[in-house]
């Protein structure tokens, strides 16, 4: 059997307290990295032990500030790459612009693709993400990406809760693949949104296919940003009359501005549930709010990576 090259975990400015669990579930400690500010704001960044040979993991979700936190992550992987790394993983739980994996209209970039490709320019080997927004954005990478999800997570929280005449929604089209997994667990009737954005940052629910009348919804979805699809989805049910008791869940509680206690606040809001990928904004959590740890998931990942053995048991 070969064996592993040493495993050094280390953590950015982004989510210290998750890296810190992450570790504490390998059974190790953060390695020594010192990130500080020049007065003009730029990122200085240094590898306090040596790094050479080794199998080294950055965890740095690119969350709000995304380019500080992005930047960030770039200089570290060069770092590692100066100093001779044997191999440069870039763990990020929470993969910014990938909202911007695809053109929609003339003369606008594919910001997703644009960050992969940085990524790979300073030095990364492989990438750790979960529930990208678009499946397609692993293939703008030219190197390993292993795409965990936290849709099994949310799912078996939701049997423990043991609902009663529920239908599990999908906001939006584009997530019917994910959400049909929670349907099959929970073995209830599936409800679908169809939306389209008129304007930047505007979201507006044409139609919904399925029968949410009288039932329990919980809606399934990837990202809550500024929550206006979600509030337009809240008030799409309501309209066809289902049970006001929605229960909402997300892999990335971003919670822009307001979002939070946008949704938190409605009284026909039971619960939103979300994951620790990124770390709670200044305003902090909210009553109905719960968070569920996708931390021991990442551990077993980058436990097997550094192994050599087979993660696919992950992704199922």
């Amino acid at each position: 059997m070969t064996v592993p090259h040493e495993m050094k975990v280390f953590a950015g400015t982004g989510h210290p307290e998750f890296a810190h669990t992450v570790a504490e579930h390998l059974g190790t400690e953060l390695g020594r990295l010192r990130i500080s500010r020049f007065k003009d704001g730029e990122a200085y960044v240094k590898f306090e032990e040596s790094v050479r040979g080794a199998d080294a993991y950055v965890i740095q979700p690119t969350c709000p500030p995304v380019d500080t936190n992005l930047m960030e992550l770039l200089i570290c992987m060069d770092a590692l790459r100066r100093a001779s790394a044997w191999r440069i993983t870039a763990v990020v739980p929470y993969y910014g612009y990938a909202r911007q994996e695809k053109k929609d209209a003339p003369r606008e970039p594919i910001t997703a693709k644009l960050v992969a490709d940085l990524i790979t320019a300073a030095g990364a080997n492989r990438v750790m993400t979960m529930d990208l927004h678009a499946d397609a954005i692993q293939g703008f990478f030219n190197l390993p990406v292993d795409h965990l999800t936290a849709i099994n997570l949310i799912s078996d929280y939701f049997v423990s809760k043991a609902l009663h005449n529920i239908v599990v929604v999908s906001p939006d089209e584009g997530r019917v693949k994910k959400t049909r997994k929670v349907v099959a667990t929970l073995n209830a009737p599936l409800a679908v949104g169809y939306k389209h954005h008129p304007g930047l940052g505007v979201t507006e629910v044409t139609h919904l296919a399925g029968d949410v009348k009288g039932k329990t919804p919980i809606i399934i979805e990837d990202m809550i940003t500024s929550g206006g699809s979600m509030v337009e989805a809240v008030d799409t049910l309501l309209k066809h009359g289902c049970n006001p008791n929605i229960h909402i869940a997300c892999t990335h509680g971003v919670f822009a501005a307001d979002a939070l206690k946008r949704l938190g606040d409605r009284p026909e809001v039971a619960e939103i549930i979300t994951t620790d990928t990124i770390p709670l904004g200044p305003g902090g959590g909210h009553p109905k709010l719960r968070t569920l740890s996708v931390a021991p998931l990442f551990s077993e990942a980058i436990r097997r990576a550094n192994q050599d053995l087979s993660i696919t048991s992950l992704f199922q």
